[in-house]
């Protein structure tokens, strides 16, 4: 084992507090990963693992302390820090040990896999990072080919999205594009696109859903603006009955999500 950190000082302490903003993780195209089952997912797919950081005695025994000691042999940097740095570091109630900084950022929509059967969910201006990494979590449960952010959207890469997506984030294709981008894309790839709304007299449950297939939500909120509304080939609706004026997006998309995959026999 190397030595062990205790200083807010050491370089690798510094650059976890600096990837804790936006613009410093779209510099460095790296960002944080906290949790056992994150981190390993990160590992087990194959994500660029810079460095793992490790308190032994949170960590304890379990079986991430194996996978760490191999990742190690492999020649994955290991930066192991006290238990008292890493709970400063996390921030969180009863931290787990284990973090990792992991080289990525959003993919282009040509790097997307858009085949006859691909479903993608496309998100205009999310702004709620938990609602974001909820969403990436659902797409990757029901088998979606990707996740689209369009516009002025929340970072997946932020610590909420990271934590909500569960690690689903490193096995779920992330893109972002313009809302021009997105729809020539999708003309070039004859991927029919599926707008919501509150109006659309379809409902969602009966609606024939084409593929390939974009499903396409609005922010919170605000929902989709009527410019990017009306360009779609589709138009659905979530009826609602209560007093409440809207459902939570993760929600909403969820919904549709499991649906379209209800539909084509995908969850089978």
């Amino acid at each position: 084992m190397a030595d062990l950190i205790t200083s807010s000082a050491n370089p690798v302490v510094k650059r976890v507090r600096l990837l804790a903003e936006r613009k410093h993780r779209r510099r460095e195209g790296a960002f944080v990963v906290q949790g056992i089952q994150p981190v390993w997912q990160a590992v087990e797919a194959g994500a660029a693992i810079e460095t793992l950081i490790v308190a032994a005695g949170l960590l304890g025994r379990s079986p991430a302390a194996t996978m760490v000691s191999k990742q190690e042999a492999r020649g994955i940097k290991v930066a192991w820090v006290s238990d008292e740095l890493f709970g400063r570091l996390s921030g969180r109630e009863g931290p787990s040990g284990l973090a990792a900084i992991v080289r990525g950022s959003p993919a282009g929509l040509a790097d997307l896999p858009a085949g006859p059967g691909s479903v993608f969910v496309a998100l205009h201006e999310i702004g709620n990072p938990g609602n974001l990494g909820t969403i990436i979590r659902t797409a990757n449960a029901a088998g979606m080919s990707g996740v689209v952010l369009l516009g002025r959207a929340t970072d997946p890469y932020g610590p909420a999205a990271v934590k909500a997506s569960m690690g689903a984030l490193f096995s779920t294709p992330v893109a972002q594009a313009g809302v021009e981008e997105f729809f020539g894309w999708a003309a070039g790839h004859q991927i029919a696109v599926v707008t919501t709304s509150a109006t659309a007299t379809e409902r969602f449950w009966a609606a024939s859903y084409p593929r390939p297939l974009a499903l396409l939500l609005g922010a919170e909120g605000e929902g989709l603006p009527e410019a990017v509304l009306g360009r779609g080939d589709l138009q659905v609706s979530i009826p609602m009955t209560g007093t409440a004026e809207s459902l939570n997006l993760a929600v909403a998309a969820g919904l549709l999500i499991y649906e379209v995959q209800r539909q084509a026999g995908a969850l089978a």
